[in-house]
């Protein structure tokens, strides 16, 4: 899975979701010639980076090559069950990264198009978020 070596802050303050403007960076191919892209904000955390990255490269069986695009360094906190208010925040539980519309998951190159959008479709199952099949013309 994927989570960041070294933190400056364990623990992060939540930001305002209110606004899910496009993404303004990371929207374009730059790597290979299809590509996953993000059609709404959410977050993704590593384990479904993993099991999206495990299921693309099970059906491509080794062919090709693979960027993944993004990287869960956020840390995200859950108290315990039945703890009552107070007593500060939770402790963290995992990384993920919050994603906004148009924004590129993963990339891959070196395979025809039918085994790459169906590659691609799978991990998009994985995600929590709704994701659409992009190519390079």
């Amino acid at each position: 899975m994927l989570f960041p070596k070294k933190v400056k802050h364990r623990k992060w303050q939540r930001l305002s979701t209110k606004r899910k403007l496009k993404e303004t960076r990371g929207y374009t191919l730059a790597f290979g010639a299809f590509g996953l892209k993000a059609e709404e904000a959410g977050l993704i955390n590593s384990k479904q980076l993993e099991a999206a990255r495990k299921a693309m490269v099970r059906y491509i069986q080794r062919g090709g090559k693979l960027w993944i695009r993004v990287f869960p360094d956020k840390p995200i906190t859950h108290k315990p069950p039945e703890v009552t208010m107070g007593g500060g925040k939770g402790e963290p539980v995992g990384y993920v990264f919050p994603t906004k519309p148009g924004r590129i998951v993963f990339e891959m190159d070196g395979i025809e198009r039918s085994i790459a959008e169906e590659a691609l479709r799978r991990a998009g199952a994985k995600l929590s978020i709704r994701t659409k099949f992009v190519f390079r013309d």
